[in-house]
């Protein structure tokens, strides 16, 4: 499967309901680490409406940085971390759940099924 299908059943997942935004994200490159499905969905489980129900880092980008972190086992994953940061960011305008989704401005920045694309994209051009 290429990243765009990746991103795009992602993005599917989170319209449906069947993941929240970091759940989608892991389990659509599940096959690309040592880690079962099973155990991604159970510890992306609590980053639904970002860390700390949108006051923090988006779900989306949170998965993201979670399978970086299995595929280059742990090795230089500060450096790649930052420029997924910085791609997220670019592609989304914010990194933050509460300002994607425009708490307290009322101008929402990114739609959930779009972060939750824009970070696999994100990803497959850091790890290809």
């Amino acid at each position: 499967m290429t990243i765009n299908e990746r991103a795009d059943k992602a993005a599917e997942l989170k319209g449906s309901g069947a993941c929240n935004c970091c759940q989608a994200v892991t389990k659509v490159l599940a096959d690309t680490v040592d880690v079962s499905e099973s155990d991604l969905l159970k510890m992306a489980s609590g980053f639904a409406a970002g860390m700390g129900c949108m006051e923090a880092t988006c779900g989306a980008l949170i998965g993201a940085n979670m399978i970086l972190g299995l595929r280059t086992n742990g090795e230089g994953t500060v450096r790649h971390s930052r420029e997924l940061l910085a791609k997220f960011r670019q592609k989304c305008g914010a990194v933050t759940c509460k300002d994607l989704k425009g708490a307290g401005t009322g101008k929402v920045l990114c739609e959930c099924n779009d972060c939750v694309r824009n970070a696999v994209l994100s990803l497959g051009e850091i790890i290809g």
